[in-house]
């Protein structure tokens, strides 16, 4: 959240999405894990059901970020092209279901991630470094892919992507008690030089911040394609900050 600083309510919400269309959304992104949508339901392959509306109707910020229920996660419409400022509390992707992203991955703070974690040689034209991701849905295999793209690019972009600021950590989002998507072993943080953090910056009189940016949209396309999600489209702007969500990305 925004720290000590009480801001306004978000004013991009788009038309609610149903449950249907969250499902199929969700199913699109992750065929590996959901078998079906019935009846307001997600269906994981084992059988299992989950509830994709809670039911408690349209939510404040805070409740979309302390309380999302799976058809929150598409409250916020994930803009594309041209990076641009968002509007005040315009953060998609940041509605993150707990008892959804651990039935994928595992809860680190239980021992549910590490285990399926592998190497990815980052830019591996640029030196040796190896990170560390998920291979569930194919994210390892995904950020391989994302990597070899950035490699070929000249190398007037290396300062904006090495040396990494780090992949897994099973960890808290800051000033939060949520676990961040780092926990889950889906996101990386490029280089600190060129990265801007809104936590980094102060409010202005009204209690706004000022967004700022350097990432190239040359790197933001390239994760994007791949099914990364960028935090530099959010108001709380953290612009080192990539995670796969692929289900925002879906038309």
């Amino acid at each position: 959240m925004a720290g000590a600083v009480a801001l306004p309510d978000h004013a991009a919400r788009a038309d609610p999405v149903s449950a249907a269309e969250a499902g199929r959304r969700l199913r699109t992104a992750y065929p590996a894990q959901i078998a079906a949508v019935d009846g307001g339901h997600i269906v994981w392959r084992d059988g299992t059901r989950m509830a994709i509306d809670d039911g408690k109707g349209e939510k404040s910020f805070n409740a979309l970020l302390e309380d999302p229920d799976l058809a929150d996660i598409f409250a916020i419409p994930y803009p594309r092209g041209e990076p641009a400022p968002p509007t005040v509390n315009a953060d998609p992707g940041r509605a993150r279901p707990d008892q959804f992203f651990d039935r994928m991955y595992g809860n680190c703070r239980k021992g549910g991630v590490e285990k399926n974690l592998v190497e990815v040689a980052w830019l591996p034209t640029r030196g040796v470094t190896k990170i560390k991701v998920t291979r569930i849905n194919g994210v390892a295999e995904k950020l391989s892919a994302v990597s070899a793209e950035l490699d070929a690019l000249p190398s007037s972009f290396d300062a904006y992507l090495q040396p990494i600021a780090g992949t897994y950590s099973c960890r808290v989002i800051a000033g939060t008690g949520r676990l961040s998507t780092h926990g889950h072993g889906i996101a990386i943080d490029l280089a600190l030089r060129h990265a801007d953090y809104w936590r980094w910056s102060k409010p202005d009189s009204a209690g706004r911040y000022l967004w700022r940016n350097e990432i190239p949209l040359e790197i933001v396309r390239i994760f994007e394609k791949h099914g990364f999600i960028w935090g530099g489209r959010w108001y709380h702007y953290d612009t080192m900050h990539f995670e796969y969500r692929p289900e925002l990305l879906i038309d």
